[in-house]
């Protein structure tokens, strides 16, 4: 662009100075518009490339070869199976049937008691136990108490029990005696019980049931209670026994003595068959049944001034 002649040098120099600067801006602009056009485009590039990508079908993958598998051989004889745990136990007896009659509570409820602990696993809850112990409420009082139960729960929609403990104290109280222990107590402080004709074995069976009632449990009080209802002969055969005789606070002794002299005690003691050790005991047993009858004799003498 040309000046006038006039134009002064300072403005002259000041218009070709803007001239300048406006001539390096448009090729600066220039030059950024050429840069963004170009990442543009690469953007674009990409971003098809994207698209075919995600719209292409996958490949399709060959399955691995599998080698052929050799063809099975038979054992030349069968292998038994491994039996589990389970298999291995014994099938368990089922309890008997419960009439209600006292006399066989106490074995229903050991037996029912037996069969849950050794087949836990066949049951989930104690409602489960509860329904198969009632399964066997079959007659007599025991089916009506039974029965009265599921009538609570037809009319009030729920069991009336829920656990087996609580089973266990209602059949307690519903088939045991009010006062099981009182009435054992009774029984074996009086004077009324004896063995009289039942074998060795049935007033054991009996006394036990009555010293467990009656929550006897000293030694002593057992030996006592079991000696004074014994017939007077195996009694007195126990007391004078040579050889062994039980102490008097030993109960598993003198239970095992009165079998013995009803069931295995010989006719006659056979000196011949005895180890040295039981002559020795004899012996020393027959020298302190003399000495006690000898002092016996002496002071029998000097209570009657004869000494």
């Amino acid at each position: 662009m040309s000046l006038p002649a006039d134009t002064p040098p300072a403005v002259a120099d000041a218009l070709g100075y803007l001239q300048h600067y406006l001539q390096e801006l448009t090729e600066r602009q220039n030059a950024s518009e050429h840069t963004i056009n170009a990442t543009l485009a690469g953007l674009t590039a990409q971003l098809q490339q994207l698209i075919q990508l995600i719209t292409a079908p996958a490949p399709t993958v060959a399955p691995p070869l599998i080698p052929p598998s050799p063809p099975s051989v038979s054992p030349p004889f069968p292998v038994p199976a491994v039996p589990s745990k389970q298999q291995m136990r014994p099938k368990l007896p089922s309890p008997p049937d419960f009439s209600g009659e006292r006399s066989s509570r106490r074995v229903f409820l050991n037996s029912c008691m037996l069969y849950l602990r050794l087949a836990l696993e066949q049951f989930t809850c104690d409602k489960e136990k509860i329904f198969w112990t009632l399964a066997f409420f079959k007659d007599g009082c025991a089916a009506k108490w039974s029965e009265n139960l599921f009538h609570q729960e037809a009319d009030n929609g729920i069991f009336p029990i829920q656990s087996w403990t609580d089973f266990e104290q209602q059949f307690r109280s519903q088939f045991f005696l009010v006062n099981a222990e009182a009435d054992a107590i009774n029984t074996l402080e009086g004077s009324s019980y004896y063995q009289g004709n039942w074998t060795v074995d049935d007033y054991l069976d009996s006394f036990l049931i009555l010293a467990s009632d009656a929550e006897y449990t000293d030694p002593r009080t057992l030996v006592v209670k079991f000696r004074r209802g014994l017939k007077l002969n195996v009694q007195s055969q126990i007391t004078t026994m040579l050889f062994r005789r039980p102490a008097d606070t030993d109960p598993e002794a003198w239970y095992a003595a009165a079998n013995y002299l009803v069931k295995d005690c010989p006719r006659r003691l056979d000196i011949q068959r005895l180890t040295a050790e039981q002559r020795e005991e004899l012996i020393e047993d027959l020298m302190a049944l003399k000495d006690a009858v000898e002092e016996e004799e002496v002071c029998s003498a000097s209570e009657k001034g004869f000494v």
